[in-house]
Formats: structure tokens, C-alpha cells, sequence
């Protein structure tokens, strides 16, 4: 009876918390929803004016989130730099969003400035990277857009040039 009584309960058990999961997936945002909401928001930018994200529509975007404090991010950022220049005239753009506060990001930027655009998305930023696929929260993370603005792809991790090539060759 005892066996029964425990069985029934991890069963019940089981199904809350399916029953959960079920209900969180379907109320959180998609990728997509949270891809098309990106084109609506602007962030300010460490040397002042705004990053308005509308701007980068209707192009191949790198979108590449990061911070300061982050040894892995600060590492891939001449790479990105590169791209930004080398694919400029290919369509590509790539913007930086910041996942810092003001002051540090100002006065990295003084010291290794990039010839990309910067926004500073602050504490923020973790949660709209979360939305774009960044499941972790961890930096660096990267999502990509093709020209109609729809996510295609996202890299948790460093940027390595074949990643750069892949994208280039599937969105053009």
C-alpha cells in the first residue's frame, strides 16, 4: 500500500511539473517575437547619441553582445572589427551591445575602440539575449539577422572566423 501511495505521488509529482514546464514555454516570448521586438528598441551609446536598432534593419546584421569584465569577449572584439570593415560593402553591419555600465565601456573603448556602433544595453541585455536563444545568460553571445530582420542564428561563446564564413555564405 505504502509502495502504491509513493507511486501515485511521484507520478502526480511528475506531472506538475510537466504541466509547468508546458505552461512557461508557451507564455514565454519566442525568438521570432523577440527578434521582431529588437527593431523597435534603441539603446544609448557610450560617446553619446542613440543606437537606434530600426537603423540596422533590411541588412545582414551581427548583433554581439558583451562586457568589459569578460576576458572571452574582449578577445573576439578585433575579429568582429575586421568583419564589421571587411563586409561593409558586402551589406553586413555589426553592432555591439554592451551588457556594462557607462564609465567602464567609455573608458575601454578610449583605450581599444571598435569602428562598429556600441549601445549599452546594462543588466538588461542579459535578458534580451536570453529571449534571442542565450539560454545560459553567459557572454560572449552573438545572434545573427538576415535582411528581412529574422533571426537565423546564434552562437553562445567566441566568434571564430569559419562562424564569420558560415553566416556570410548562407545569408549572402
Amino acid at each position: 500500500m505504502k509502495r502504491r501511495g509513493v507511486l501515485f505521488g511521484g507520478v502526480a509529482a511528475a506531472a506538475a511539473v510537466a504541466g509547468a514546464g508546458v505552461a512557461w514555454h508557451r507564455t514565454r516570448p519566442s525568438q521570432a517575437a523577440a527578434g521582431a521586438a529588437l527593431w523597435t528598441m534603441h539603446f544609448d551609446r557610450p560617446g553619446g547619441g542613440r543606437l537606434d536598432m530600426s537603423a540596422l534593419r533590411g541588412r545582414p546584421l551581427l548583433l554581439n553582445f558583451w562586457a568589459t569584465w569578460c576576458p572571452p569577449c574582449v578577445s573576439e572584439l578585433p575579429l568582429l572589427d575586421r568583419f564589421h570593415r571587411d563586409q561593409a560593402s558586402a551589406g553586413w553591419r555589426v553592432a555591439g551591445l554592451a551588457v556594462d555600465n557607462l564609465a567602464p565601456v567609455q573608458e575601454f573603448l578610449a583605450k581599444r575602440p571598435v569602428s562598429y556602433p556600441i549601445g549599452l544595453a546594462g543588466a538588461s541585455g542579459i535578458e534580451l539575449a536570453r529571449l534571442l536563444g542565450n539560454n545560459t545568460g553567459a557572454l560572449p553571445f552573438t545572434a545573427v539577422f538576415d535582411r528581412g530582420g529574422a533571426l537565423v542564428q546564434h552562437k553562445l561563446g567566441v566568434i571564430e572566423p569559419p562562424n564569420l564564413q558560415q553566416w556570410v555564405a548562407e545569408i549572402g
